[in-house]
C-alpha cells in the first residue's frame, strides 16, 4: 500500500487568507511609511526653504547696512581731504603773508641804498672805498630778495594798471599817448605774482585844447 499525501482544503484556503492578509498589510505598512517618510521630507524642505528665506533676508539686511557704512566712510574721507586741502591752503596764504610783510619791511631799505647810489658824488678814494662797500650790500640784499622770488616792476613806457601802479602825478603832453607811465616816482616790487608795493608813478595826460601848453613846450604838471 503506497503512502498518499491528504490535502486539507480548509487548510490551503486558510493559508491563503493570511498570505493575502499579510501581503496587504504589508502594504499599507509600505504606503504609511511612504506616506511619513514624504511628510517628513516637505516639512524637512519647508523648514530649509524658510531658513534660506530668512538667511537671505539677514543677507540683504547685513547689504545695506555694509552699503550704508561704505556711504558714511566715504563721505568721512571726502570730508577730511576736503580738509585737509583746506588747511595746507590756509597754511601756505599764512605763510606767504608772514613772508609779503617781512619783505614790505625791508623794501626802505633797497629805496634808501638805491638813493644814495644815485645822489651820492665821492670826491675822495676813501669815499669811493666807502660807497663801494655799502653798494656791496645793496646787491647782496637784492640778490637775496630775488632768490625768495621777489622782482622789480617796470612800469615806464607801459599802460597805466591800476592793479600794479598808483598814479602820483598826470602830465598833460603829446609825447606819449593817454595813460602812458612816463616816469616812475617809486619802484614798485612783487613777489611771484603778488603784488608788495604798487610803483608810484606820473601818467600821460592829453594837453588841454587852447590851453599855454599848446604853445609852451613846459607841460604842466599836476597832482592826481
Amino acid at each position: 500500500m503506497s503512502d498518499e499525501t491528504v490535502t486539507n482544503p480548509a487548510a490551503e484556503t486558510q493559508e491563503g487568507e493570511i498570505s493575502v492578509e499579510v501581503v496587504e498589510n504589508h502594504a499599507e505598512a509600505t504606503t504609511t511609511e511612504e506616506t511619513q517618510a514624504s511628510e517628513s521630507t516637505s516639512a524637512d524642505a519647508t523648514d530649509l526653504l524658510e531658513k534660506i528665506a530668512a538667511l537671505e533676508a539677514a543677507k540683504a539686511s547685513l547689504s545695506q547696512v555694509v552699503e550704508e557704512r561704505n556711504s558714511q566712510y566715504m563721505r568721512l574721507a571726502a570730508d577730511f581731504e576736503n580738509f585737509r586741502k583746506r588747511t595746507q591752503r590756509e597754511k601756505e596764504e599764512l605763510e606767504l603773508q608772514i613772508k609779503c610783510s617781512v619783505i614790505a619791511d625791508l623794501l626802505p631799505v633797497v629805496d634808501s641804498f638805491e638813493l644814495a647810489r644815485t645822489h651820492i658824488q665821492t670826491e675822495t678814494e676813501a669815499e669811493e672805498k666807502i660807497h663801494r662797500s655799502y653798494q656791496g650790500v645793496y646787491k647782496q640784499l637784492v640778490e637775496c630778495l630775488k632768490r625768495i622770488g621777489v622782482s622789480a616792476m617796470q612800469a615806464k613806457g607801459k599802460p597805466f594798471d591800476p592793479n600794479l601802479h598808483e598814479a602820483v602825478l598826470r602830465e598833460a603832453t603829446n609825447e606819449h599817448p593817454e595813460g602812458t607811465v612816463i616816469e616812475e616816482l617809486k619802484r614798485g616790487y612783487m613777489l611771484g605774482d603778488r603784488v608788495l608795493r604798487h610803483a608810484m608813478v606820473k601818467v600821460a595826460a592829453p594837453p588841454e585844447e587852447g590851453s599855454a601848453s599848446d604853445m609852451n613846450p613846459t607841460n604842466d604838471v599836476t597832482d592826481v
